[in-house]
């Protein structure tokens, strides 16, 4: 089946791992795999050129870049990015991924905050999606996007909370990405709260390198794991695959407004 898109991801050179290949023998295998688009997003500002950089090409699949500074490095000067955002360069579609991780913690959460704020700014400000990393975080997020005005496009991605977390979300008006996380055996909680998620505020991400679904847990995830993805969340929620990857490419076209 074709027509899936991967709304989260990390092709660029940085991120590829050697098992992987290069960028594009990875964009091959997802066009192979049923992939027509791809969002990779940037995490700081190499990772978001290289993005941007990508985006500019041409390859088996539509390609669509996201710039911003992790909460993992928060504390990094922010204007690089911001200039890249500034500039406006084709194909550039959302900020981010930008937000709270209270789990691993790697930068101050006071500093946290102030990134995710300013980059909350910059969805504003440039008219683009938002797109979050959230992370036993949901009363700091909320609060944070409240403070500052949820951009009309915003989604939480990589999302890996439970009914009530995907509720709040939902209710401040954040769309819901699902990675491979939902497959995992320990992630009951996370599959009750994906079943009530209204298809039209859904969308299917692999996160790669990151997080490969199950039965390929302990490998090198990559943009074709999305239709397995996508695949095991229309059956959790007994949906028609083929539903499911319409409404699912369908969101993302609209959080993201390709080609406007």
């Amino acid at each position: 089946m074709s027509g899936w898109t991967d709304a989260h991801c990390h092709v660029q050179e940085a991120f590829v791992r050697e098992e992987g290949g290069a960028p594009e023998d990875l964009l091959v295998r997802a066009r192979e795999a049923g992939v027509d688009r791809v969002v990779v997003v940037g995490t700081d500002a190499r990772t978001s050129r290289q993005a941007l950089d990508l985006a500019a090409g041409s390859h088996a699949v539509d390609v669509y870049a996201v710039a911003g500074l992790h909460p993992h490095d928060a504390t990094q000067d922010a204007q690089p990015v911001r200039e890249l955002l500034a500039a406006r360069p084709p194909r550039l579609v959302g900020v981010g991924e930008t937000g709270l991780d209270y789990y691993y913690e790697h930068a101050p959460r006071a500093a946290q905050r102030r990134a995710f704020a300013l980059q909350v700014g910059w969805a504003h400000e440039f008219g683009l999606a938002l797109v979050i990393h959230a992370r036993e975080a949901v009363d700091d997020v909320v609060d944070v996007l409240a403070s500052e005005g949820v951009p009309p496009r915003t989604v939480i991605h990589c999302f890996t909370g439970g009914p009530d977390d995907a509720a709040r979300y939902l209710d401040a008006g954040c769309d819901i990405s699902v990675a491979g996380i939902v497959t995992f055996k320990n992630a009951e909680s996370l599959r009750d709260a994906v079943r009530l998620v209204p298809l039209d505020r859904l969308h299917v991400e692999t996160d790669s390198p990151f997080l490969a679904p199950v039965p390929l847990r302990g490998r090198a995830n990559e943009p074709a794991n999305v239709a397995a993805i996508g695949a095991f969340v229309a059956q959790l929620r007994g949906e028609d695959v083929a539903k499911l990857q319409a409404a699912t490419a369908a969101n993302t076209e609209r959080l993201f407004a390709f080609g406007t």
